[in-house]
């Protein structure tokens, strides 16, 4: 028998397995999902019962069904709904699914209650919450809720002037002399770096810099030695940085190591890497507003303003945070959910641990974006 029909006996043996233990064993979330089906929900004879009803014909995409137990779906549309949860525009809420939700009664009469209901997103790049207050209103025996819909604001037609720097990259061709050189990659350095050691494991926190004229796909790698030289572990700094730099550009970038203890750490191999890509300075995003807010829950808070004509589907946040003699204490991110329109601000929230916000004097934000198919 040929390695080929081996590889292929084992892949089905191994699938077919799979399939056997998902369906004898599902996990609680498949579990909880399948048990949301329309022919199992709850009736609605509690305010409660109708929030989590809605909840579950959201987690499971159901809009038609959601939209029409509304008590005020004589006030939008079903799309209006739609892309107040979805979005109106491709973003990573367009394609997050309900992981979990819950809901905490806020005040209750005998034909209306409050109720704030909390929607946990999940998402490629991590989790989000959706937080909203409902009116949830008694018609006979059933309770309903209404929706608070918030619209998405519409930009007017306009012309927006675009002024900004762009770099192409023309590649060796495939008659060029085998021997000629491709263009050099761009020189990126490491400004700064600081190991601690946090709950379960090790963060390497720090700054990589591009000291090149010429725009930088970048990432960098840490591998943790102990005492004899041999490798603990390497990871690298996956989502936790601003990928492309334009020339001079810093960005800030951490590095989670689990289950090690710093103890055991007797040196650190750091590798940057950088390769030429093409970039432009276009779109700009402006972060204004910026505030820190105290403990307790320590956060930095501010606003997103896209300045370009077209618009952003994803916007990562990354935050560093120095103490009061300059030094780097930590490095947090966000993924903004929603779109960015051009000239539309959008806020948000970055959390900082409680024992770190208590040294923060000072910090800076850059943004990467990602749009229309292509890095920026």
């Amino acid at each position: 028998m040929s390695n080929g029909r081996i590889l292929a006996i084992v892949i089905v043996s191994v699938t077919v397995a799979l399939i056997v233990v998902g369906t004898l064993w599902p996990i609680p979330a498949a579990v909880a999902m399948a048990s949301s089906g329309s022919d199992l929900l709850r009736p609605s004879t509690s305010p409660q019962a109708a929030v989590a009803n809605l909840a579950d014909e959201i987690g499971r995409l159901a809009w038609e069904k959601a939209y029409s137990s509304l008590a005020n779906n004589n006030e939008f549309t079903e799309l209006d709904f739609v892309h107040d949860l979805t979005g109106s525009y491709p973003s990573l809420r367009a394609y997050a699914t309900l992981d979990s939700f819950d809901q905490q009664p806020l005040h209750a009469s005998a034909d209306e209650a409050q109720i704030q209901l909390k929607l946990h997103w999940s998402t490629v790049v991590g989790s989000f919450l959706d937080t909203r207050t409902l009116r949830v209103v008694k018609t006979g025996d059933r309770w309903a809720v209404a929706w608070p819909v918030v619209k998405e604001p519409r930009v007017p037609p306009q012309v927006i002037p675009v002024n900004y720097l762009r770099w192409d990259v023309i590649y060796r061709g495939p008659e060029d002399d085998w021997a000629a050189q491709d263009v050099e990659a761009p020189h990126v350095r490491i400004v700064d770096m600081h190991p601690v050691e946090r709950g379960d494991g090790v963060i390497i926190m720090g700054e990589l810099l591009n000291e090149d004229v010429v725009p930088a796909y970048v990432t960098v790698k840490a591998t943790l030695l102990a005492q004899n030289g041999s490798a603990i572990a390497t990871e690298d700094s996956f989502d936790k940085i601003s990928h492309i730099l334009l020339p001079k550009q810093v960005t800030p970038f951490l590095i989670a190591f689990h289950n090690v203890s710093l103890s055991d750490v007797a040196n650190i191999h750091m590798e940057p890497s950088a390769s030429l890509i093409a970039a432009s300075a276009d779109p700009v995003i402006e972060i204004e507003d910026q505030h820190l807010n105290p403990a307790p829950g320590a956060s930095l808070s501010g606003n997103l303003l896209n300045q370009s004509g077209q618009v952003v589907n994803v916007a990562h946040v990354l935050e560093t945070f120095y103490d009061k003699t300059g030094q780097l204490v930590w490095v947090s991110d966000q993924f903004v959910d929603r779109a960015l329109l051009p000239q539309t601000p959008v806020s948000f929230t970055i959390p900082i641990p409680a024992d770190i916000a208590a040294k923060v004097a000072s910090e800076r934000a850059i943004s990467a974006t990602y749009s229309s198919g292509r890095f920026q």
